[in-house]
């Protein structure tokens, strides 16, 4: 099945006595999710320090943009590139009468890590890991390569405490979140 698809509206419409179609074109929201992602690409173009995490749109043509930055990305840069975006996607027309709305924000503290670059961005820092099998592991990131994270995980209480370095394969992640200190 191609990416666009149509539905013919058969509708009758006056134009004297006669009957024509009127055609509606639907985008499917991996097409649209391509096409803002593409959009999207060509504004960071600039700016190498900041990456696109995820799009989502919902039913209501509700756009949802996480972006993040090797640095830390701020309100006024997503204020930037959530201005620019809703232009290039106005200009584009892909939605019928500019029928949408767009959010666009940095990745929320309890999102998990989704990419190799946020592992990286997040080194030194306690992060939860659950596993596929639903094991759940808590350390400090200290490690991270193209396949596995490494952390530091202490074991037992007191002076039996001991520190340990676990090596979890990324094929095996389930979720990773950071975890907040207070």
């Amino acid at each position: 099945m191609s990416s666009l698809y149509y539905i013919c509206d058969w509708e009758r419409k006056q134009k004297g006595t006669e009957t024509f179609p009127s055609l509606i074109f639907i985008m499917e929201n991996t097409t649209i999710i391509q096409t803002v992602e593409e959009l999207l690409n060509e504004l960071l173009a600039t700016e190498p320090e900041d990456f696109l995490v995820s799009v989502k749109v919902r039913p209501t043509n509700n756009i949802k943009v996480n972006l993040d930055s090797d640095n830390g990305i701020s309100i006024e840069k997503c204020v930037r590139y959530n201005r620019a975006l809703y232009k290039k996607i106005e200009e584009k027309a892909i939605f019928e009468e500019g029928n949408f709305s767009l959010e666009l924000s940095s990745p929320g503290l309890d999102e998990p890590l989704k990419m190799h670059r946020q592992y990286v961005k997040n080194i030194g820092r306690n992060v939860e890991v659950t596993l596929l099998d639903s094991s759940v592991t808590e350390g400090k990131l200290v490690e991270v390569t193209e396949t596995e994270i490494t952390l530091e995980v202490i074991e037992g209480k007191g002076k039996k405490a001991e520190t340990k370095q676990v090596v979890l394969p990324l094929e095996n992640i389930k979720t990773t979140t950071v975890q907040i200190q207070f």
